[in-house]
């Protein structure tokens, strides 16, 4: 696509959804958690959040949380750790930021109003079954100004 974001492969999103729903809605209704843990039956909370206010390496974050076969065998596919549930609630944007790897995206609910911004271009995810690689080693942004959430699944990059 282009250097910043490429679509590497594609994947069963109905199949993805059907499986999430089995996740407690107590997670489900925040911004972000983990799908991947320090340890097993660890907090979906820990590792949610800035990497640097954690005392682990993002590469420790590799246990699965939840009983998520097909989403597992996902991360497992494409040699994810820390992956998470990004729930872009309407109406919101991230900050302008630089993460330290590259980032997977399994995008789950999207729709047009819903972009990157990487180094001042705009992006799109709009192929619900195609998984995306985004160069987040550079400046970037996620926007979603819809009226309904966005949602993905990001891993990082071994």
């Amino acid at each position: 696509m282009n250097n910043f974001v490429e679509k590497i492969g594609s994947f069963d999103s109905d199949k993805v959804l059907e499986e999430y729903q089995t996740i407690p809605n107590r997670y489900k209704e925040l911004d972000q958690f983990c799908l991947q843990g320090v340890e097993k039956n660890g907090d979906p909370l820990y590792g949610s959040r800035r990497i640097m206010e954690m005392h682990h390496e993002e590469l420790d974050f590799v246990f699965p949380l939840f009983e998520l076969p097909y989403i597992n065998y996902l991360i497992k596919k494409y040699n994810l750790v820390r992956s998470r549930s990004m729930n872009l609630f309407k109406k919101k944007c991230l900050s302008y930021h630089k993460d330290p790897t590259k980032r997977i995206h399994f995008p789950l609910i999207t729709n047009d109003s819903c972009f990157f911004i990487v180094e001042n271009q705009i992006f799109k995810m709009l192929d619900k079954n195609s998984v995306y690689l985004l160069d987040s080693t550079k400046m970037h942004t996620a926007v979603n100004a819809s009226l309904t959430n966005r949602l993905h699944i990001i891993g990082t990059i071994l």
